[in-house]
């Protein structure tokens, strides 16, 4: 289920970049997204041993894997803001 809610999320940054246009840096958002995206579906086919591709529970602390995605979609959108702030006041000093 990871997979399904990186892919999702990266499918509405997508969606977001086309609609915004430049605003916000998601295009960043998306190719963060996109990366996670494709970085999970190669460790699902590396380690697919047979059985259920996606599963819904895992065997690590985090035994819901929906909420496994959630948590692992954490990390790029604290990453993303980051970026947000520290762009934003060197556009203003520019102008």
């Amino acid at each position: 289920m990871w997979l399904i809610t990186t892919l999702i999320a990266a499918l509405i940054a997508t969606l977001l970049r086309f609609l915004l246009k430049k605003k916000y840096k998601l295009g960043f958002l998306s190719l963060m997204l996109w990366g996670a995206t494709i970085m999970i579906l190669v460790d699902h086919f590396l380690g697919y041993e047979g059985g259920k591709f996606l599963e819904i529970e895992t065997d690590g602390m985090i035994k819901n894997g929906s909420l496994l995605g959630i948590v692992m979609l954490i990390p790029v959108l604290f990453i993303w803001f980051i970026t947000l702030f520290i762009s934003k006041p060197q556009k203003s000093l520019i102008k």
